[in-house]
């Protein structure tokens, strides 16, 4: 099993920045994938960013490229979203998430991001 635990969100104005964090604790392997989803109310939800454990690959989705960062530390279990230059569509539940190779997805809890405009 995986707990996947967020921190990190808030209010922020528009333009302005935050970083989410995950930590991370049970059994996690080499190909398993952590990612960023967030939900906007009355929304589905959807993948933001992702990236593989050795941190050489990842994905952003179209509207926060340029402006958000994933990151993976391995020796702390940890996984951060930077975001910057945050706009009111930005604001959401933002979840954290692991993917394991056969497809079995763990979620954190989520945290919440309000933009204000």
């Amino acid at each position: 099993q995986v707990q996947l635990v967020e921190s990190g969100g808030g209010l922020v104005q528009a333009g302005g920045s935050l970083r989410l964090s995950c930590a991370t604790s049970g059994s996690i392997f080499g190909p398993d994938v952590m990612g960023w989803y967030r939900q906007a109310p009355g929304k589905q939800r959807e993948l933001v960013a992702q990236i593989t454990k050795g941190g050489d690959i990842s994905n952003y989705t179209d509207s926060v490229k340029g402006r958000f960062t994933i990151s993976r530390d391995n020796a702390k279990n940890t996984v951060s979203l930077q975001m910057d230059s945050l706009k009111p569509e930005d604001t959401g539940v933002y979840y954290c998430s692991l993917r394991r190779l056969w497809g079995q997805v763990f979620w954190g809890q989520g945290t919440q991001v309000t933009v204000s405009s």
